[in-house]
């Protein structure tokens, strides 16, 4: 198929505080804007009647912005594809009313996309090249933890997944707790290169299957901490470097361990990552390791495409038109959806 017969998708995201429009034909992006909402950092974490407001007096905008940069009209638009959950409702609702009622208007189809799916397919998009399916794919922000079999774009397989808190949320309670400001999970990072991550030890509590489990080691570090501060109260700035370097240790090797077996166990070596955590540097480097050392094809999404943003929405709708998957107008978001599996064999119509 050629570049020009692929069809111009327009992607809106609005899951949780970025708004964000992109145009891809294909797999080729043409735009990708994001518009972040620095008013949450003031409180350490996202409000979501702000969030809310924020969409509203952006989207417009935005999704100008994004049909400009791609050099092309609104009128040439083939389809429009919208994030319908998991997320915010009232985050979601903004984007999805807006999708839907520009599709109608247009008289073109309007396709809802799951937002763990997206962060998975975003994948297809260049540079490239997309995993071989089947591949294995670990999802990991501030809201899940996913270990996802895909056999196709819209046959996918929840392995395993966080029972409480996502490995996301705690990079940011850590770094909440040492007094970084939010989001806090890339500060870690950071931070962790320049610190020793054996410098304390944490367990790392393991769970049945290919799950995990987050909050004992959210317990583990604020008690430790406590106890490092009634000592020397000014432990955490003395020693935040290896704070940052042996928690942010403890969580990549709590996320490799499932990856590991489920690579043994299913025998396939084509492993992505996905979500917001994908772009820890030294989560990367692990798959980087393990591409070398076990000979497995590691696909890593280039830093635009890790955390939220609409390219990847768009590429689902790309991919389910060609699957002749279609939404309705009534359509409703759902802070919460169906596993990926049954919403990616409905189409989410």
């Amino acid at each position: 198929m050629s570049f020009a017969s692929h069809p111009l998708i327009l992607g809106i995201e609005s899951s949780c505080d970025d708004t964000s429009a992109a145009v891809i034909r294909g797999p080729s992006v043409l735009s990708n804007v994001v518009a972040n909402q620095a008013l949450h950092a003031e409180v350490g974490g996202v409000v979501p009647e702000w969030a809310s407001r924020a969409h509203l007096a952006k989207i417009s905008p935005v999704v100008q912005s994004a049909l400009d940069k791609a050099e092309i009209l609104a009128s040439e638009l083939d389809a429009v594809a919208y994030t319908l959950g998991p997320g915010l409702q009232g985050s979601l609702h903004v984007g999805a009313s807006f999708a839907k009622a520009l599709a109608w208007a247009l008289g073109i189809p309007s396709i809802p996309v799951h937002h763990m799916r997206a962060h998975i397919l975003a994948h297809v998009l260049e540079p490239g090249p997309p995993p071989a399916y089947p591949f294995l794919c670990l999802t990991v922000s501030g809201g899940h933890t996913q270990l996802v079999k895909v056999n196709h774009p819209n046959d996918m397989e929840v392995l395993g997944q966080t029972l409480d808190d996502a490995a996301g949320e705690a990079f940011d309670k850590v770094a909440k707790l040492i007094g970084l400001s939010y989001p806090g999970g890339p500060l870690v990072d950071s931070l962790s290169a320049n610190g020793n991550p054996d410098a304390f030890s944490f367990s790392r509590p393991r769970m049945k299957g290919y799950n995990w489990s987050f909050s004992g080691l959210k317990t583990q570090v604020l008690n430790f901490l406590k106890q490092a501060q009634e000592k020397d109260s000014n432990f955490v700035q003395k020693r935040q470097a290896d704070i940052c370097a042996s928690v942010q240790a403890a969580i990549l090797d709590m996320l490799m361990t499932p990856l590991c077996q489920a690579v043994e166990d299913t025998g396939i070596t084509e492993v992505a990552i996905a979500g917001g955590v994908s772009a820890n540097s030294g989560l990367r480097a692990r798959l980087g390791q393990m591409q070398v050392e076990r000979d497995w094809e590691v696909h890593i999404p280039p830093m635009d495409y890790c955390t939220d943003n609409a390219a990847m929405i768009a590429a689902v709708g790309w991919l389910d038109m060609a699957s002749e998957l279609r939404g309705e107008l009534d359509a409703s978001p759902s802070p919460r959806l169906p596993e990926l599996t049954s919403l990616a064999v409905s189409g989410a119509g």
